[in-house]
């Protein structure tokens, strides 16, 4: 029998059993069986087949791990080699409390440091600002300046853990204060590992805590990659976001679409100004949410990984095989946590965690129970970690590479989010690109729809969230959630003054010159920035500056 015949065979096949399954009435999670979709609105069949592959070719769709396209995960050997990264994100309130918490995790078997600022910080400015009273230390740790990061790793040895921290329109301030930092130790830049957000573009469309306007934004970005490319080679020097736009509402498809767009944008920025893109390309990575819909999310990272060698090897010309590999960390999906019955959340976080490993991911963070109420307790925090120990070491999906690969569904679902996605990246690129399809209101307003369908669902029942609007029961008050002291703002204050008494204030004023002075031309802003943080100018100070020279970011009223 030849391919064809089989072909026909299969078909006829398939086609008998589904008369047959067309009688038997339609299951409790569907209200038909061709009621089925995923969270990006793409059917779900009640049965996959070989045909459902079309033309799939192995080598060239799928291949072999560490191979081009990555498919089956960037690394060869995947965990057997070594585990995913563990890195619990964590930050509150002072820098000596987030310090016992990132010693605890790491005492806890924690392998990388993951660092929460909070929205002052966030925005630039200092513990001390008008505007960050009620806002010091509750969704991060309050950081103004060197003396207090060297509060924050006191104890913790730069050179060997890997540190990611999650800011952005400050990217390059904080890199800075972390590279002197290190000089203090004396731990030169090249030895430190970890990761900058640095994503400036999805803060546009998603998040909201820029400060610049996009085109100085990505001068900055450009130069963090031309800095980091020479003097921090191990440092991933962005991580292009899609978890929150995911958190703002988008679909899996979106979320793809909208990440690699914004890489695309990035990639585009840094080889205009004057970087070879395998100079820089290998220290980019990506951070992608999991949510709970298990089989679509692990599709999704397969095909995120496939999109990006591609787009790398034929728009980008990249020649160095690391340049085309899409490294991600991801983060379990803190829009699902209810408060509502918050233990079923240790249940979402196990599935979303499971998704993400069965995905190939590098790096993992698990959201604890009590989030949708408060900062996590200790020990929501060590039941997260836990989570992803015993995925790691007691169920076996670690011992071989991509274990879903050759699914009919899940290649059928990885080909399909690969081909939606690749629409919505044409679009952009008719609209100018991801900047302009940003400043248009395209991405914004996508992820809008997308979010209010999704509620719609909610409400209609016709998504159904359990302990929310379905399986309900009287809630017990929830036990030991932490609280931030809102007399913080005055202690930051009062510390803050503090430094500043016994700074050399001429240093100061003249490396604050300085920064404005490159800002204000067009060489690299990052040995400016060092300077003057190692001097003990503030965040705030450092930004400000920056502030006279490119401006604020004012979004269009419609968006």
């Amino acid at each position: 029998m030849d391919d064809k015949e089989r072909a026909e065979t299969l078909k006829a096949a398939t086609s008998k059993w589904q008369r047959g399954a067309d009688k038997v009435p339609a299951g409790k999670t569907c209200k038909a069986y061709s009621d089925c979709t995923t969270s990006s609105g793409i059917d779900v069949k009640l049965l996959y087949t070989p045909e459902d592959l079309g033309e799939m070719d192995y080598m060239r769709d799928i291949g072999f791990p560490g191979e081009y396209p990555y498919t089956r995960g960037y690394q060869a050997t995947m965990y057997r080699g070594r585990l995913w990264t563990m890195r619990q994100y964590a930050g509150f309130a002072t820098v000596e409390e987030s310090n016992r918490r990132y010693k605890y995790l790491l005492n806890q078997g924690q392998t990388g440091l993951s660092i929460a600022f909070d929205l002052p910080t966030q925005l630039g400015m200092d513990a001390d600002h008008p505007l960050s009273e009620g806002e010091v230390g509750k969704v991060g740790v309050s950081v103004s300046s060197l003396a207090d990061l060297e509060v924050l790793f006191d104890g913790i040895p730069l050179d060997q853990v890997s540190t990611s921290m999650t800011i952005n329109a400050p990217a390059a301030v904080l890199l800075a204060m972390y590279i002197a930092l290190a000089r203090r130790k004396g731990i030169s830049a090249d030895k430190l590992n970890g990761t900058i957000q640095n994503d400036i573009l999805k803060e546009y469309s998603a998040r909201g805590t820029y400060i610049y306007p996009p085109a100085p934004s990505m001068r900055i970005i450009s130069d963090i990659f031309a800095y980091c490319s020479k003097e921090a080679p191990n440092w991933n020097m962005i991580s292009i976001s899609g978890y929150h736009m995911r958190e703002a509402g988008c679909t899996a498809v979106q979320e793809v679409a909208f990440t690699l767009a914004d890489g695309i944008a990035y990639v585009d920025a840094a080889v205009k100004a004057g970087l070879d893109v395998d100079s820089f390309a290998a220290r980019v990575s990506f951070f992608f949410d999991a949510h709970n819909n298990l089989l679509e999310e692990v599709a999704k990272f397969r095909a995120a990984r496939r999109m990006w060698a591609r787009i790398m090897k034929e728009r980008f010309h990249a020649k160095n095989p690391k340049s085309l590999m899409l490294r991600f960390h991801t983060q379990t999906a803190g829009c699902t946590l209810t408060s509502q019955q918050p233990d079923n959340n240790v249940v979402r976080v196990t599935l979303q965690a499971l998704a993400a490993v069965l995905g190939g991911t590098q790096s993992l963070h698990t959201n604890s129970r009590d989030e949708a109420l408060s900062l996590p307790s200790e020990d929501s925090v060590r039941i997260a970690l836990r989570t992803q120990q015993i995925i790691g070491y007691e169920s076996g999906v670690a011992d071989t590479v991509d274990p879903l690969a050759g699914s009919y569904f899940v290649e059928s679902m990885t080909n399909r989010i690969e081909e939606e996605a690749l629409k919505y990246i044409a679009k952009i690129d008719e609209l100018g690109g991801a900047v302009k399809a940003i400043e248009r209101g395209f991405i914004q307003q996508e992820i809008q729809n997308s979010s209010y369908q999704y509620q719609l669902e909610i409400e209609s029942g016709k998504k159904v969230i359990v302990g929310v609007n379905k399986f309900q029961v009287e809630n017990k008050p929830f036990k030991n959630l932490m609280h931030i002291d809102s007399a913080l703002y005055e202690k930051r204050h009062k510390e803050l003054a503090a430094m500043k008494s016994h700074r050399d204030a001429a240093k100061v004023e003249a490396a604050l010159a300085q920064v404005k002075a490159v800002a204000g031309g067009d060489a690299n802003l990052m040995p400016a920035i060092i300077d003057a943080v190692d001097a003990y100018a503030t965040l705030g100070e450092v930004c400000d500056v920056l502030r006279s020279v490119f401006g604020e970011y004012r979004p269009d009223a419609s968006f």
